[in-house]
């Protein structure tokens, strides 16, 4: 796929150049998977310049000018984490990271209380022969550098920023003196924001992974993986793990693979063998270069004599874009998840439709530090949707349209789909296309099919 067709798909500007029954035919041609030893190189590019740049930008957004984090080994927080360089699997030992920010055109510190540097990213700063205490290093350190505000990660509201463990929390508050102990403050922003923060570096390459899982979903979801009569649901999930292992990538969920079935009110999943007939919907997802995707898509096993997918099935798949549409629309910069949720489901439901809306961020996580936007059983306000919308964020569009279907004697259907996104402070793009036409199995094959991605 050329980079010019990449472009202008991600931009929304052009749509595959087939007819309707051939183009669900197409299936995504697979972008190419780097080698262990190239991904860890672009991890830890990308790690240095998120140090480099959104650290700074948030403590100075917060108004915090020292940030002290805490994780044990296979213990790790989800900050610390994130921020190991792609040589390090675990933190060692007790590792502390200190971000110290002297003030604008000083140097910005950050240090490891640690015996060993962690990579070239962070220098260590503790020499056990000179003082053995690692948390009386730590208070060493904050006493020189006279820090106005020590956060720590600790929330009720995002398991993402509430790392400190109680018995971290106490060793440290033990260590330091009264006149440093009351400058700590338990902070719950600043995990999020870097998070859910998303660099140039990484959107240039998001596109990409993304383009990698819709590639995975459209094999799956095609001839070449489930014959119709024979092949079952599980059996497809179970296609998935092995492809996704095959392709040396991590699946951070074990994919769902469901069908709704013409005269059966709820969904079929587990041995339920696939019929003609069938719409089948998936929920899959991938971790490649610390990233995740998350995405949902369908597809329609044609009965014998027919071409298309019946017209009610596809104006249920149209329902779902035109929610789809709602919501993006609603994206506003310091607006929280449930002003948007509310201001989508307003447009959604005086277009008639009967919209369901549950999505969250994408990055480090496939379900996301950032604001909640609807839940799927809460489509109500809800205290993880009082979080602010940030601008260079990645986001999950993930929700449904209930809609009759005729041809199913008007058998009430839930079309769901889950697309990945980004927002940049104006606008929501679709960072490989979204779904817009069903994939179609069991028909006669298109020959010498083109390469592409759903629109």
């Amino acid at each position: 796929m050329t980079v010019a067709w990449r472009a202008a798909l991600f931009l929304g500007l052009t749509s595959v150049p087939l007819a309707a029954s051939a183009q669900q035919n197409v299936r995504p041609a697979y972008p190419a998977v780097l080698p262990l030893r190239e991904r860890a190189a672009v991890i830890d590019g990308w790690l240095k310049e998120r140090l480099d740049t959104v650290v700074p930008a948030i403590m100075r957004e917060q108004g915090i000018d020292m940030w002290v984090l805490v994780a044990r080994e296979n213990f790790e927080e989800p900050v610390v984490a994130s921020m190991l360089d792609a040589e390090s699997m675990a933190a060692r030992r007790r590792t502390i990271l200190v971000f110290f920010d002297s003030g604008e055109g000083l140097p910005f510190e950050r240090l490891t209380v640690s015996r060993y540097p962690l990579g070239d990213l962070f220098e260590a700063d503790w020499d056990p022969n000179i003082q053995p205490d690692q948390w009386k290093r730590l208070t060493e350190i904050i006493a020189v550098r006279n820090p106005k505000r020590i956060a720590i990660n600790s929330s009720r509201r995002s398991a993402y920023a509430d790392g400190m463990t109680l018995s971290a929390h106490d060793e440290m508050m033990a260590a330091l003196p009264e006149s440093l102990r009351s400058r700590v403050v338990r902070d719950e922003t600043l995990a999020v924001r870097w998070l859910e923060t998303r660099t140039p570096a990484e959107m240039a390459r998001y596109p990409q992974i993304v383009a990698l899982a819709h590639a995975i979903i459209g094999e799956g979801l095609s001839d070449k993986v489930i014959t119709p009569g024979v092949t079952t649901t599980d059996d497809v999930a179970w296609w998935f793990r092995e492809r996704i292992a095959a392709l040396k990538l991590d699946t951070w969920f074990h994919p769902s693979v469901e069908v709704s079935r013409q005269g059966v009110k709820d969904t079929l999943d587990g041995d339920t063998v696939i019929a003609p007939g069938d719409l089948i919907w998936t929920d899959f997802g991938i971790e490649y270069l610390r990233l995740h995707t998350d995405t949902q898509q369908n597809a329609y096993v044609l009965r014998p004599g027919e071409t298309q997918a019946p017209k009610g099935l596809r104006d249920g798949l149209a329902a779902n874009n035109r929610v789809q549409d709602a919501l993006t629309s609603s994206f506003r910069v310091g607006d929280s998840g449930n002003a948007i949720l509310a201001r989508a489901r307003a447009k959604a439901i005086a277009q008639g439709l009967n919209p369901s809306i549950y999505s969250h961020p994408i990055g480090y996580h496939g379900h996301g530090a950032g604001t909640a936007i609807g839940f799927w059983d809460n489509q109500q306000p809800d205290p993880r949707g009082d979080y602010p919308l940030y601008p260079n964020t990645a986001w999950s569009i993930e929700l449904a349209a209930t809609a009759a279907v005729p041809e199913w004697g008007g058998q009430q259907v839930s079309f769901k789909t889950e697309e990945d996104a980004y927002y940049d402070g104006s606008r929501v793009s679709y960072l490989d296309g979204r779904q817009t036409d069903l994939y179609l199995l069991g028909g006669t094959p298109t020959a010498n099919p083109k390469p592409g991605t759903p629109k």
